[in-house]
């Protein structure tokens, strides 16, 4: 640390502006939640953190790809076992299809195991012609009218929901949903559109093929072959959360190194900053730059090339690879403009092939149709993410990861994709509380979008060679 930057403490971002904080009124009951969250034993190890951290430099250098996924505002009534699997499972059918096509190792997170606290542009919305605080997340207040009140037990709640997420995440990994050896066993009903269909049983046959000869040679006796690993990831929106969960822990190292003690939050293996909140003289940035866990940035149209390596030298100064992870979020119609410069401005820097870029086509694309119902076009979805591909090879830069907002479920939020849904199919099955989501084979057309591309591109190498 520079004789300028000041020292950081867990608490340090409390001297800083705060945005997006909540202003609870029963500060007694405030501080006894917090007192219980930093007794109560991590949700994730420093060791997961770090066996992360080692995926991300992979992905940074372009030898890994990153898959992120799950729901806008997690609510702790999706803490179960059917909910959870289902996304498990679209995950992993999503990074088959990518392994199939970019010829690479798949990480895998999921917005999942404590995603329930949601920025808000303004605290009080109109439900019924009534003004009442607006919904946060499950995290802060409760969805229903008469529960919009902050209520910082559910701090403690979310904890708990957190914990009991996760340990089934793990229960179910450890029992063989990810066995790579019963790829058909993953489901293809959900799947009605024969293109679509025909497309992911080439990869299906692929693996299979390819197993089958391993078996056949006695190469298959690998673990790796039954067993995925999925970390978490959440926003780190609420600070005083966030600073419960915080330790002072020992780093795992290789044997025979020094020992060291590094500070993680224990919440989640992965956390990011909002666009709301990446002010680099305020609260967030100043808490994160202190913990040891990989973090991700939102980058919009908002966001100054110039703010970018300034960003990365405070969260990154030792520019660890894959430490940070650039989550860019444009729209389909500014993306073309806006992201060839934020390239230029770190692959031009010292920070060049350190970060890993991902793309978020998800939330640059949101908007309001008849009866003021949120939603999101497949098609603009598709474009910045293909644009988003096209403008990082003509930079000689690597797209790592895709970030999304997606459910297993077969919601009719998103408009378009090969069901062509349209406004009246909205009704059908809307279930979000707050941002529209991708159904199962919307996010399967995009994992296909991907694979795509880096197939072409490898026929386009051993063309040219």
């Amino acid at each position: 640390m520079s004789s300028t930057t000041p020292e950081w403490t867990p608490d340090s971002w409390r001297s800083k502006p705060v945005k997006q904080c909540p202003e609870y009124p029963d500060q007694k009951a405030l501080q006894k939640s917090l007192a219980e969250l930093k007794k109560l034993p991590p949700i994730v190890h420093p060791r997961e953190i770090v066996k992360l951290k080692e995926h991300l430099r992979d992905v940074a250098q372009g030898k890994a790809f990153l898959l992120q996924g799950g729901d806008c505002a997690e609510l702790f009534d999706y803490c179960q076992q059917d909910v959870i699997e289902s996304k498990i499972k679209l995950l992993l059918q999503m990074s088959l299809v990518l392994i199939w096509g970019a010829d690479k190792r798949v990480v895998r997170i999921g917005r999942m195991a404590g995603q329930y606290a949601k920025p808000r542009s303004s605290p009080m919305e109109m439900v019924d012609g009534r003004e009442v605080p607006s919904f946060r997340g499950d995290i802060l207040n409760g969805f229903h009218v008469d529960e919009r009140e902050l209520d910082p037990n559910r701090l403690v709640k979310a904890y708990h929901h957190s914990a009991a997420t996760l340990n089934y995440i793990r229960a179910a990994i450890s029992s063989g949903i990810a066995d790579l050896h019963r790829p058909l066993d993953w489901g293809l009903g959900h799947v009605r559109d024969p293109a679509l269909k025909a497309k992911y049983q080439e990869a299906v046959t692929f693996l299979t093929d390819m197993l089958r000869f391993m078996q056949t040679i006695g190469a298959d006796k690998s673990h790796n072959l039954d067993t995925v690993d999925l970390f978490t990831s959440h926003e780190g929106l609420l600070l005083e959360y966030e600073q419960s969960l915080t330790r002072l822990l020992d780093t795992p190292s290789a044997p025979g190194t020094p020992s060291k003690k590094e500070y993680y939050d224990t919440s989640a293996h992965f956390l990011w900053i909002g666009d709301r909140t990446r002010q680099l003289d305020h609260a967030h940035v100043e808490f994160f730059r202190g913990i040891a866990n990989p973090l991700g940035v939102k980058i919009g149209p908002t966001t100054p090339a110039s703010d970018l390596l300034d960003m990365l030298r405070t969260l990154n100064p030792d520019r660890e690879p894959g430490k940070i992870t650039l989550i860019t979020r444009y729209g389909a119609s500014k993306v073309a403009d806006l992201l060839p410069a934020h390239i230029r401005a770190v692959e031009d820097s010292e920070y060049k092939q350190t970060v890993v870029w991902q793309c978020d086509p998800m939330h640059g694309n949101t908007q309001s149709v008849s009866g003021g119902i949120k939603t999101r076009r497949f098609s603009d979805i598709f474009s910045e993410l293909q644009q988003t591909l096209r403008i990082h090879k003509e930079q000689g830069s690597y797209l790592g990861g895709v970030h999304l907002e997606l459910t297993g479920d077969a919601v009719t939020e998103c408009l378009g994709g090969s069901e062509g849904l349209d406004e009246d199919d909205l009704s059908t099955n809307y279930t979000s509380f707050c941002d529209p989501r991708l159904n199962e084979k919307q996010a399967l057309e995009l994992a296909f979008l991907v694979a795509d591309h880096y197939r072409s591109e490898r026929k386009e190498r051993r063309e040219g060679a």
